[in-house]
């Protein structure tokens, strides 16, 4: 009886599998069909936990504005945090600012500087990461945890192995970042010989919006605003 128990139960997992592909698919032609229409984006990323009056909010904010002023939207994840820093920027320039929103047990919710038209829900971190990788002409990482490493990384990754077209990875804050991009070098790199030294000179690291804008621009006057794939 438990095995007759145990077996059915799988049956039903694999039912529930088949039919997730059809909220899966949702999910791709909802995202798809939105962010197609908005133009050219830079997605800002940073941890959901820094306050208002962090110097990390304020400089996302402030970047996130510069970048508008210039004709880019923003794409953040539409949370709190570094999230609404970006957003709020945007807002503040009176640009575009879309929110690629995920319902989390703790952390989430959407800040209210995303246009009302632009605020997409998803339920799959997978889903989510090919919406923020396909339409973003950039990506600023800001300081975060384990989800910013992951879009950094994920972005380094498909960039690296050419699976999408190459776009500016922008590291915000020195003091931050170069322990880590050290570690990659000296210990990825040199040690190990697990990269390529050219991999290195697809991220760059600066500390004011300046610094961001320069770097996007100077890589477009060269290279057409378009899906990464």
């Amino acid at each position: 009886m438990r095995s007759e128990s145990k077996h059915k139960n799988w049956n039903e997992v694999k039912t529930n599998d088949s039919w997730a592909i059809f909220k899966i698919m949702g999910e791709f032609v909802n995202g798809y069909e939105k962010l197609s229409r908005i133009g050219p984006c830079v997605s800002i990323f940073g941890s959901a936990r820094t306050k208002p009056d962090h110097k990390y909010y304020k400089l996302a904010e402030s970047i996130a504005k510069k970048i508008t002023e210039h004709g880019y939207g923003i794409i953040t994840g539409g949370g709190p945090g570094i999230m609404e820093a970006g957003n709020r920027g945007a807002h503040l320039a009176g640009g575009t600012s879309a929110g690629l929103n995920i319902d989390l047990p703790f952390e989430q919710h959407d800040n209210p500087y995303i246009d009302s038209d632009k605020s997409i829900d998803f339920d799959y971190f997978f889903v989510r990461k090919v919406m923020f990788v396909k339409y973003s002409q950039g990506f600023v990482v800001m300081p975060g945890g384990f989800g910013t490493l992951d879009e950094f990384f994920e972005a380094f990754t498909l960039i690296q192995t050419h699976k999408i077209e190459r776009f500016p990875l922008i590291l915000v804050g020195t003091e931050f970042w170069t322990g880590l991009m050290d570690w990659i070098r000296q210990t990825v790199l040199l040690e190990n010989g697990n990269i390529s030294p050219e991999d290195l000179d697809l991220v760059h690291i600066v500390d004011t919006e300046d610094e961001v804008l320069n770097i996007l621009n100077e890589f477009y006057n060269k290279y057409n605003l378009s899906p990464n794939f």
